[in-house]
């Protein structure tokens, strides 16, 4: 780890806070160290949900510091786009949910971070953009795809190629965020989500996640093929078997994910 990230971990919630003061910029080690957490948290069944949070009051994250590409070097601009893409790639195939906590400005590769997961919270005086192209360059982090997966071709041309930087009101109009919260509360709110998230299956929610992802890359008709087969194969899973149970007999379930 860095201390750029800082990680927590709350029963089954991971908490990755953003701590790269003042504005949360990444840089190379911080990718990296982004890759090596997710992998390491998707190796630790007792983990089920995710939350990014930030350390600063102003800046979710600011995104990449543009010094690193003030002189135009290729080999920089190339190592950090792979890095950026690996570590925003993992970040999205995350096992269990990961919920950002937007409570400030979340521009660029800041904003590229909450689009890799799975549910974004904003508070009220919140700002995001894709701004890359003001300053000559494109977002290579998974902007121009999830941004336009989440709001359409319109408004995720409206953002980058226009430059338009939204409120959270917007954001939350055009689908770019689920909730909009008051100055404060949008860590709480996370971690709300998160509790809900241990309410299900972990078994479960693993495999609904993969297939809801898979029409990215792959047509409906093989998604309903896999739901049911994924279905069949939850039967292997003591989870499974818990879930049934603690139904019928009225209580609690007590999950293993396994």
């Amino acid at each position: 780890m860095t201390d750029a990230l800082l990680l927590e971990k709350r029963g089954h919630i991971a908490i990755l806070t953003l701590n790269n003061l003042p504005a949360n910029t990444w840089t190379a080690e911080s990718l990296q160290a982004l890759i090596d957490t997710v992998e390491a948290l998707n190796e630790d069944k007792a983990i089920w949900s995710l939350v990014i949070t930030s350390a600063s009051d102003k800046f979710f994250s600011a995104g990449a510091d543009l010094k690193l590409f003030a002189d135009g070097n290729r080999e920089v601009a190339h190592d950090m786009a792979v890095l950026f893409g690996r570590a925003f790639e993992t970040l999205s195939h995350f096992r269990g949910v990961s919920i950002a906590a937007i409570n400030g400005y979340a521009m660029g590769g800041g904003l590229e971070v909450a689009l890799a997961c799975d549910l974004r919270i904003a508070e009220e005086q919140a700002k995001m953009a894709l701004p890359e192209a003001k300053v000559g360059l494109l977002p290579c982090a998974g902007g121009t795809q999830n941004l336009t997966l989440l709001v359409g071709e319109g408004w995720a041309k409206r953002m980058i190629l226009c430059g338009e930087q939204v409120s959270a009101a917007k954001a939350l109009s055009i689908g770019l965020v689920e909730e909009v919260v008051p100055q404060g509360q949008a860590f709480e709110q996370a971690l709300a989500l998160a509790e809900q998230v241990g309410q299900q299956s972990p078994s479960a929610v693993t495999a609904c996640k993969k297939l809801i992802q898979n029409n990215r890359q792959a047509p409906f008709a093989q998604g309903y093929i896999l739901e049911r087969e994924w279905f069949v194969d939850l039967f292997k899973t003591e989870d499974q078997r818990e879930g049934v149970n603690a139904f019928l007999e009225k209580r609690k379930p007590q999950w293993k994910n396994r």
